[in-house]
């Protein structure tokens, strides 16, 4: 993609840890991203709530303009994956947050959306770009793709040394689940 950095690029934001160096990246590249948390997917709201305060101390911290879509959403989220708890599930809850982020970003003026998403070496990097360059089309927006997963690890550590809060799992109630069980 042949990208200006003077465009507007809304970043959809799951957590602290996983932002530190997609916007590091980003700012490399002359982006600075309007970072949007929407995450109906984390649950119990304990850990929506310390993953939600950890982004805003981040942001604070880097001076990073953040949006939020502040929808403690445990009913939507389990009425999109029902009956799918298993591994399927994790299409659906891409796909609710991925969306919202396009849809804002259309209904906002902004040019781009991009996800944190794209960082972990744990989430389907396939599938998460395959369903944002569909809801891309579909909201007349562009998404912004990048292969953050060579920076996962040093994004962990940057966020260990700042003391963020570090979660366990991935967010919904089934990966913590998966978590304690090894599944």
């Amino acid at each position: 993609m042949n990208f200006k950095a003077d465009k507007k690029v809304l970043l959809h934001t799951c957590c602290a840890p996983c932002l530190i160096k997609c916007a590091d990246v980003l700012k490399e590249e002359g982006i600075t991203p309007t970072l949007f948390w929407y995450n109906p997917n984390i649950h119990p709201w304990t850990e929506y709530n310390s993953r939600k305060n950890a982004l805003l101390s981040y942001a604070k911290l880097q001076e990073l303009e953040i949006i939020l879509k502040d929808d403690y959403g445990l009913e939507l989220f389990l009425k999109r994956i029902y009956p799918e708890f298993g591994k399927s599930r994790c299409r659906h809850c891409y796909e609710i947050r991925l969306e919202e982020a396009a849809r804002y970003a259309s209904e906002n003026g902004y040019e781009y959306f991009s996800t944190t998403l794209l960082i972990s070496p744990y989430q389907n990097h396939e599938l998460i770009k395959n369903l944002a360059s569909s809801l891309a089309e579909k909201y007349s927006v562009k998404f912004l793709y990048r292969d953050f997963r060579n920076n996962f690890r040093e994004g962990q550590r940057t966020a260990r040394e700042l003391g963020l809060y570090m979660q366990k799992y991935c967010g919904c109630i089934f990966s913590e689940k998966e978590r304690y069980l090894k599944i």
